[in-house]
């Protein structure tokens, strides 16, 4: 994501948050449209067996592509950020949300905007809370959020979400 700003993965914070900032929508939206395409072209790939997973700035783009790529059957978000309701009418693929219900990046009126609008737009959709848990739960090299056993239970259901919709 950040080579096309002339840098490498970094562990310094305030870097970090920079890079997320300066990057593109439409470089990575190109990015994930021309991976789909690679993997369409692979003999080894059933091209009607293509999901996404995102977590936090990749679980916004997951959403964000589940709305613009019709070759997805299947996209799961770990507590990325929620779009604009307007775009929910666009949304071509079921979808699994994981919501950490300690959010400090995703408030509960955001995830019930995204549960009522895919909703009223008839789209599939399931949204899994996660009490207690704060935004990077999944991320065990950073303790201080990390809950295992969210982990392990949140897992479990992308892997069950994916097993029905992509194979």
């Amino acid at each position: 994501l950040y080579a096309r700003q002339g840098s490498t993965a970094t562990t310094d914070p305030a870097e970090a948050a920079a890079l997320m900032g300066a990057v593109s929508s439409q470089w990575v939206l190109r990015d994930l449209n021309a991976v789909a395409q690679s993997l369409k072209r692979r003999p080894t790939v059933d091209s009607h067996r293509i999901g996404i997973v995102g977590f936090s700035m990749g679980g916004t783009f997951a959403l964000t592509q589940a709305c613009h790529n019709s070759d997805l059957k299947a996209a799961v978000m770990f507590y990325g950020k929620i779009p604009p309701p307007e775009s929910f009418k666009y949304v071509l693929c079921p979808l699994l949300y994981h919501w950490a219900e300690q959010d400090g990046w995703i408030p509960a009126r955001d995830v019930e905007q995204l549960r009522d609008g895919l909703a009223a737009a008839q789209r599939p959709c399931e949204i899994v809370r996660y009490p207690g848990c704060q935004h990077g739960f999944f991320n065990e090299r950073h303790p201080e959020v990390y809950n295992k056993d969210a982990a392990n239970r949140a897992w479990q259901k992308t892997l069950a979400f994916l097993a029905q919709h992509v194979r």
